[in-house]
C-alpha cells in the first residue's frame, strides 16, 4: 500500500526515496556527526556551516514539494517516500541550529506525527 502499483505514481515515489538517499543524507553528514555525534572528525565550524546551509536548501525543496502537492510528498497518499523524508526532516528539526520557518513543512511533519508507527520509529526522542 506504500508504494503504487501505477507505474508513474511509483516512479514519483521512487524518485523522492532516490533523492533522499543520495542529496538530503548527504547534505546533513558533516553537520549532524559535529553537532549531535560530537565526532572530532567534524568539528570545522565552515563545514559545519556549509552542510546546515545544504541541509537546510533540501528542506526547502521538501517544503516547495509540499506546497504543489499539498498533502503527502508525492501526491494525495502517503507513501515510503513520507517515511524516509519524515526520518531526515525529524533529524533536521532535532539537530540544534536555528531553523528558518516552514509551515508546508510544519503541517506535514505534524501530519507524520499522528501515525502511531513513525511517533515510535521516526520521532522517538532520537536524532
Amino acid at each position: 500500500d506504500l508504494l503504487p502499483a501505477e507505474p508513474q505514481p511509483a516512479a514519483e515515489v521512487e524518485h523522492w526515496m532516490d533523492w533522499q538517499a543520495t542529496e538530503f543524507n548527504t547534505a546533513w553528514r558533516h553537520a549532524f556527526m559535529g553537532l549531535v555525534r560530537t565526532d572530532p572528525r567534524f568539528q570545522d565550524p565552515a563545514a559545519s556551516k556549509e552542510s546546515i546551509a545544504t541541509w537546510t536548501h533540501c528542506v526547502r525543496i521538501v517544503a516547495a514539494q509540499l506546497q504543489r502537492t499539498g498533502a503527502w510528498i508525492a501526491g494525495e497518499r502517503f507513501t515510503l517516500a513520507d517515511i524516509v523524508l519524515g526520518l531526515s526532516v525529524h533529524r533536521w528539526k532535532m539537530t540544534p541550529f536555528a531553523h528558518p520557518e516552514m509551515p508546508a513543512v510544519e503541517r506535514w511533519y505534524m501530519a507524520l506525527n499522528q501515525r502511531p508507527a513513525f511517533m515510535r520509529h521516526g520521532n522517538n526522542g532520537v536524532a
